[in-house]
C-alpha cells in the first residue's frame, strides 16, 4: 500500500470513528465545546478584578435571600413558577434561589474581553443547559405541583407517567416518533386540499391544486417549501391551509414536495435542489401558464433555495419570475441565532463524518439540537406534564405535521451548512451556481419577506437583513409567533397580529429596531396582505 493509499484508510477509519462518537454524543463534538469552555476560563482566569465582581454578587445573592421584597420575578416567558403553589414557602424559597442562581451565572457567562464571540455563546449556553437541567421543578420533592396531584390522586400521576414513559421508550426503541399522529394523517384529515402530482423526479414531486373559485388569475404561485420538512405545512387542516386560502383568492396554486431521502441519494447537492427542484418546477409551469410570469414564494431554507435561484435567473437574463417571497427564510447568516452554535469548524467536521457515515442526516438527528434551544418549553415542561404529572398532551395538525419525519442528504445538508452558515457565501458574493457567483443584489422583482418575532430558526433580524442584500423594492412583514405557528397563521386565529411596511428603491435604510418601532401593528393575519401584494403587482 502506497502512502497516499495508507494516508485515505487512516481517514477513513477516523471518519468511522468520528461517526460513532457522534452518535454517542448526540452530535455535538466535544473537542468544540471544551475549546469553548477552556477560552473562557483562561480569560476569566485573567481577569481578577471580573472575579471579585462576581466573588461580591454571589455574596449579595445569598443576602438577598433574607429580604423577600428584593426578590427576583422569573422572566415574561419562564412558564416554570408561575403556579400559585410556587408562592408558598418553602418552595418560594426554592425558586429563589434558583432565580438567583441561575442570574449569577449568566453574569458569569456574560462577554469576557478576549474570548471568542462564538466560544462566549457556547459556555452561555450550555450553562443554561445544565441550569434548565437542575430546575427545582424537575424533581418531584422540590415541585409543588407535582406532590399536590400526588397527594390529590393517591399517587396514580406516578403510575400513569410511568406507562407513558414506558410506552415512549418502546416508541423510540422502534424509531418512531414520540407525538401521536392519530387523527392527522395526510390525504385524510391534514393535507386534504385537492389537486394532483403533474410532474416527478427523482427528488420532487410538482403539485397543481384543483382551483376553486369560477375563474382564475393568470399569473400562478409556486411554492418551494424546505426540505427538512413536509411540505402540507403549508396545507394543514382546510381551517389553516395556506394553499387553500391562497386559492380561495382565485390564484392558481402548485407546490413541491420533496422526496424524503435515503443514503442512495447521498451525493446529492444543494445546486441539485435548485436544478431538479425548482427549475424543473418553472419549466413545467411555463408549459401549462404559456407566457405567465410566476410568484415563487418559499419557506425556510426553500427561500434560501429560492433566493439563490432567483439570483441565478437574474443573472442569466431569465425573467419568469413575477415576484419573490421569502417565509422565514435567512439569505445572510452572520446573524443566524443559537443555530450557529452547532455551526462551527469542529461541529461540522463531527456532524460531516456522521452523515458521510449514514449517507444522510435523520429527522432525530436534528430534534435534538432544536430541542435544545428551547429546552424549557420542549424537554422538561414536557417531561413534567408526561412523566411526574401523568398528563398527555393533546395532539394537534401542527404537531402531528412535525412527527412526520424527513431525511437530508449527506452532500446537500453539508454543501448547506458550510456554504451559509459557516461562510456567508450568498450574502458575500461566493455562492457560485453553474461555476459562476451569484447575488441576491441582482434579483430586480418586487420582493415579499416575513419573519416571526419568536423564530429560534431563523431570527427575524437575520431574515431583514435581506434590505443590506438587495436595494429594490422589499415588503416586510412581522408577524407574532414562532417559525412555524408565525407563518401557518390564517385568518380568525385569536391573538394574531403583525407589522408591515415597504422600503421601495431608493429609500433610506432602517434598521431591524428602528423598522419595527415605527411600522404600526395591524391585528389580525398578515395573509390578506400577502394577497393584496400579490394583487397589486399581478
Amino acid at each position: 500500500m502506497s502512502s497516499v493509499d495508507q494516508v485515505v484508510a487512516s481517514d477513513t477509519r477516523d471518519r468511522m470513528l468520528h461517526a460513532l462518537q457522534a452518535r454517542m454524543t448526540g452530535s455535538l463534538s466535544p473537542a468544540s465545546l471544551y475549546l469553548a469552555y477552556l477560552d473562557w476560563l483562561l480569560h476569566l482566569a485573567n481577569a481578577p478584578m471580573r472575579r471579585a465582581e462576581l466573588a461580591r454578587a454571589a455574596v449579595a445573592a445569598m443576602a438577598r435571600l433574607a429580604l423577600p421584597d428584593q426578590w427576583l420575578a422569573p422572566e415574561p416567558a419562564d412558564r416554570r413558577f408561575r403556579n400559585e403553589a410556587w408562592s408558598q414557602p418553602p418552595f418560594n424559597f426554592l425558586e429563589q434561589s434558583f432565580l438567583l442562581w441561575e442570574n449569577w451565572w449568566g453574569k458569569a457567562t456574560a462577554p469576557l474581553p478576549g474570548v471568542t464571540h462564538g466560544h462566549a455563546d457556547i459556555v452561555a449556553f450550555v450553562a443554561r443547559q445544565m441550569l434548565d437541567m437542575v430546575s427545582p421543578t424537575n424533581f418531584v420533592a422540590t415541585n409543588p405541583q407535582v406532590l399536590q396531584a400526588a397527594f390529590r390522586e393517591g399517587g396514580m400521576n406516578f403510575v400513569r407517567g410511568a406507562g407513558n414513559w414506558l410506552e415512549d421508550f418502546s416508541q423510540l426503541a422502534r424509531g418512531h416518533a414520540l407525538q401521536r399522529e392519530e387523527g392527522f394523517r395526510p390525504g385524510k384529515e391534514v393535507a386534504v386540499t385537492p389537486g394532483k402530482v403533474i410532474f416527478r423526479n427523482d427528488l420532487m414531486e410538482l403539485i397543481q391544486y384543483t382551483p376553486t373559485t369560477p375563474q382564475v388569475r393568470p399569473e400562478p404561485i409556486l411554492i418551494v417549501p424546505a426540505w427538512i420538512m413536509k411540505y402540507y405545512i403549508l396545507d394543514l387542516s382546510p381551517s389553516n391551509s395556506f394553499v387553500r386560502f391562497l386559492l380561495d383568492q382565485g390564484f392558481q396554486v402548485f407546490c413541491i414536495s420533496w422526496v424524503n431521502p435515503d443514503a442512495s441519494l447521498r451525493n446529492t447537492g444543494f445546486d441539485d435542489y435548485r436544478r431538479l427542484g425548482v427549475m424543473a418546477a418553472l419549466d413545467v409551469i411555463s408549459d401549462i401558464c404559456v407566457g405567465a410570469r410566476v410568484h415563487a414564494c418559499g419557506y425556510c431554507l426553500g427561500g434560501t433555495l429560492l433566493a439563490v435561484a432567483a439570483a441565478a435567473m437574474a443573472r442569466d437574463r431569465d425573467d419568469r419570475l413575477a415576484t419573490v417571497s421569502l417565509l422565514a427564510a435567512q439569505t445572510d447568516f452572520t446573524e443566524a441565532g443559537e443555530l450557529q452554535l452547532f455551526t462551527d469548524e469542529s461541529q461540522l467536521a463531527l456532524l460531516d463524518d456522521m452523515m458521510w457515515w449514514q449517507g444522510y442526516l435523520d429527522s432525530s438527528q436534528m430534534a435534538g439540537a432544536f430541542e435544545m434551544l428551547r429546552s424549557n418549553e420542549l424537554i422538561w415542561s414536557r417531561n413534567i406534564e408526561t412523566y411526574l404529572l401523568g398528563k398527555r398532551e393533546h395532539a394537534n395538525d401542527l404537531m402531528a405535521w412535525n412527527a412526520d419525519a424527513t431525511r437530508m442528504p449527506y452532500r446537500m445538508h453539508s454543501e448547506y451548512l458550510h456554504s451559509m452558515f459557516l461562510d456567508n457565501d450568498l450574502a458575500e458574493g461566493r455562492f457560485l451556481v453553474d461555476g459562476r457567483p451569484v447575488a441576491v443584489s441582482e434579483i430586480a422583482r418586487p420582493i415579499f419577506a416575513v419573519g416571526t418575532e419568536t423564530d429560534h430558526v431563523a431570527p427575524w433580524r437575520s431574515v431583514f437583513k435581506i434590505h443590506l442584500l438587495n436595494q429594490g423594492e422589499i415588503t416586510f412583514v412581522l408577524t407574532k409567533g414562532g417559525h412555524n405557528a408565525g407563518v401557518v397563521s390564517e385568518p380568525g386565529h385569536a391573538g394574531r397580529a403583525f407589522r408591515i411596511a415597504t422600503r421601495k428603491p431608493g429609500d433610506a435604510y432602517a434598521a431591524p429596531d428602528v423598522w419595527r418601532d415605527t411600522a404600526a401593528v395591524q391585528q389580525g393575519s398578515w395573509w390578506p396582505g400577502f394577497t393584496h401584494w400579490l394583487e397589486e403587482r399581478s
